[in-house]
């Protein structure tokens, strides 16, 4: 397909019709990939979109229960509180003035 290039102000773009933009979901901004001497145009792509409102009604019909318990963070906080715990005993035990 061949695209007149027309002046835009001071620089130069190409005009897609409706029905491409329609077609490829294209709305206010594309992805421009410079390759091996092509330009592809591509429809950017949000794909967490709409995440926010999903999770928000799964929390209000209480379906955002956790799957699996917690018991691995539980495990690495513990150990990491002995770890330092451990690094502070060398210098003795605490006093306070």
């Amino acid at each position: 397909m061949n695209i007149a290039v027309i002046p835009i102000g001071n620089s130069k773009g190409i005009r897609l019709a409706k029905s491409i933009l329609e077609k490829y979901n294209i709305k206010d901004a594309v992805e421009l990939v410079l390759e091996k001497g092509y330009i592809i145009i591509k429809p950017t792509s949000t794909p967490r979109k709409g995440w926010e409102k999903a999770f928000k009604k799964m929390h209000e019909n209480g379906d955002d229960k956790l799957l699996m318990s917690d018991i691995l963070k539980t495990k690495i906080l513990m150990n990491g509180i002995k770890a330092v715990s451990n690094s502070f005993s060398q210098f003795g035990p605490a006093t306070r003035k």
